[in-house]
Parts: structure tokens; C-alpha cells; sequence
């Protein structure tokens, strides 16, 4: 039978695992998002020459589409770091209460030390930054593609 404190541990590595796997599929999602974000510019700039239905354009239309995937990619980022911040930490945190020593609040305070200096970049701001680079590049091809259209919509008709 365990004791309480290797009750404790084994739930510990555990929750460890979970949340190292959790990690893992964050970056397996951005794999996608970055993926088809690359995909959807190659398809804005190939194209552009093809319409759809008479009347849009491929860029507009692909356009489109890698700004709602860039929305969404930003968007997943923010619920996974919400996830990992409160579901993960805060529970492991709680569980070292229980343990001898502590490595993830070790990890998180000597993380936030060296923000705080260096001014560090996190790999979760450099997902955010490609995010937003990706929508002002498809916002702004959607804006080149669809200023034509509703010209010749409202004033040549």
C-alpha cells in the first residue's frame, strides 16, 4: 500500500506526463496552422488569375480563408497557454505542496526572473507574432481583391 506522499508523487508524474503530452499537441496544432497558412499564401498567389463563379477571384477567396485560419491559429494559441497557465500549473503547483522540493514553480519563477531582465521572446510570442503577420498579409490581399469587385459592383452597373 502507498503512503500519502508516494500517493502524491505518482500522481505527480502523472499529471507531468499529461501535461508534457499536452505541450506536445500544442505544437503538432501550430505544425498545422503554420502549414496551411504557408499552403493558403501559396494558393492566394497562384490564383490570383483563376475565378469562381463568374466573379471572385482565387486570391480573394484563399484570402479569406488564411485570415479566419490565422483567427482561429491565434485563437487556439490563447486556449492553449489559458489551459497549460491554470489547468497544469495550478495543479501541479498544488501537488508540490505535498513533494520535498518544487520544479515546476522552480521552473515558472526562474522563467519570469529572466522575462523580467532579458526581456525574453517565448516560442508562444513567436507564434502569436506569425499569427498576426499572416492575417495583416491576408487582410490585406483580401482588401487589394475585393476593392475592384465592389467598384465594379456599385458604380458599373
Amino acid at each position: 500500500m502507498l503512503t500519502k506522499e508516494e500517493f502524491v508523487l505518482e500522481q505527480y508524474k502523472l499529471y507531468s506526463e499529461q501535461k508534457e503530452k499536452f505541450t506536445s499537441r500544442n505544437f503538432s496544432t501550430n505544425k498545422f496552422y503554420l502549414t496551411a497558412s504557408v499552403v493558403l499564401v501559396l494558393l492566394t498567389i497562384y490564383t490570383g488569375s483563376i475565378v469562381f463563379m463568374k466573379l471572385i477571384p482565387g486570391s480573394l477567396l484563399f484570402s479569406a480563408i488564411g485570415a479566419i485560419v490565422c483567427i482561429l491559429w491565434w485563437m487556439n494559441i490563447d486556449t492553449y497557454n489559458l489551459m497549460i497557465k491554470i489547468k497544469y500549473q495550478n495543479v501541479l503547483e498544488e501537488m508540490e505542496n505535498y513533494l520535498p522540493i518544487k520544479p515546476y514553480t522552480q521552473e515558472r519563477d526562474a522563467l519570469q526572473e529572466y522575462k523580467k531582465k532579458k526581456k525574453a521572446f517565448l516560442f508562444s510570442d513567436m507564434q502569436k507574432t506569425l499569427a498576426i503577420v499572416g492575417l495583416v498579409f491576408f487582410f490585406a490581399l483580401f482588401v487589394c481583391d475585393a476593392v475592384p469587385i465592389v467598384y465594379k459592383l456599385c458604380f458599373m452597373n
